[in-house]
């Protein structure tokens, strides 16, 4: 007898889409609080440099302006795997590439918040940038961080492999390079925290992909216990991987919430999106395979660099080898 199903292979409406087809999804940059105010990025314009000195002076005269915050307010260092806690929602001492947020002011308007991001004034010493996987593995290549240019190292083996490379009959070397993406959803990247002074709690729209990943990273920077944070995602207008993990406008709005007791957005740029995420990560694969006349695989040696940029971020998570102990 042929079971019927009532849920597989039947056309049932998606639960979401009468609300985007109508235009009624409503969007984080869709939201509006009272009494909002808006943030806005300066971002650093070289890809490695010594931050030597900021002036706030001018910016933090401009009428409208709120609040603006720099390195020190945010010192707390994290990222998608505790295991390599390497960056801070604004850059201290240096700047580790070109777009990273070096400041943020919260002004009553994008406009206001632009022109005081125009009166920052940075001194930068310019250091040697490392641009690509070949660089950082030099002995001689500048550090990106002070522990080094590599994040994690892992090395795993299964079965004799060099037995299986004498047995093969023939033994090949490839190379293989991807250059990485970007994404490119509808929907940039945006941020709203409202903070409540009466209760302590921290609430944050974002079009985030991983709340529970944004949720736990705010309870550590921002130094609250988890139940005084909540994240709400509303609708997201695309991700693809993109919108994973926790991003510097998520926890300087709500950073900048609690300082002014006023809610706060922040909207990334379009050119400030692909600043901010990784995308998908270059890599390289240097691959030795043996084979019999038959096409029969004996051995596999494979060399695999995964490019995390200047900061570990989902690359390492999501290497293959990011969950063995290192070798």
């Amino acid at each position: 007898m042929v079971q019927e199903f009532t849920i597989i292979g039947k056309p049932l409406p998606r639960v979401e889409g009468f609300g985007k087809i109508t235009g009624q999804a409503k969007y984080t940059d869709d939201l509006v609080l009272p009494r909002m105010l808006y943030g806005k990025f300066l971002t650093s314009v070289y890809p490695h440099a010594r931050i030597v000195d900021i002036d706030l002076s001018q910016a933090r005269s401009l009428p409208g302006v709120h609040a603006i915050l720099t390195g020190k307010d945010l010192p707390i260092r994290y990222s998608v795997s505790p295991l390599n806690e390497d960056e801070t929602a604004l850059a201290m001492a240096k700047v580790r590439y070109v777009g990273q947020p070096v400041a943020v002011v919260a002004a009553v308007d994008e406009e206001t918040a632009e022109r005081a991001i125009g009166l920052i004034r940075v001194e930068y010493e310019p250091l040697a940038a490392v641009m690509s996987v070949e660089e950082a593995l030099r002995p001689e290549a500048p550090l990106v961080h002070s522990a080094g240019n590599i994040h994690q190292a892992h090395s795993l083996e299964y079965g004799d492999v060099e037995e299986g490379f004498r047995q093969a009959d023939y033994v090949r070397e490839d190379i293989f390079f991807y250059q990485g993406s970007n994404h490119l959803a509808l929907e940039q990247h945006v941020a709203l925290a409202q903070y409540d002074p009466t209760s302590g709690k921290v609430t944050v729209w974002t079009s985030t992909q991983s709340t529970n990943t944004v949720h736990r990273i705010l309870s550590k920077v921002l130094e609250l216990p988890g139940h005084q944070v909540r994240i709400i995602a509303p609708t997201v207008g695309g991700g693809f991987g993109g919108k994973f993990e926790a991003f510097p406008h998520e926890i300087c709005a709500a950073k900048l919430a609690i300082v002014t007791g006023r809610p706060v957005k922040i909207t990334l740029t379009r050119e400030e999106v692909f600043y901010a995420h990784r995308g998908r990560a270059p890599t390289h694969h240097w691959i030795r395979t043996g084979v019999k006349r038959d096409g029969t695989i004996t051995a596999t040696h494979v060399r695999a660099i995964l490019d995390g940029g200047a900061h570990s971020g989902i690359a390492v998570p999501i290497s293959p080898c990011s969950t063995r102990s290192p070798a």
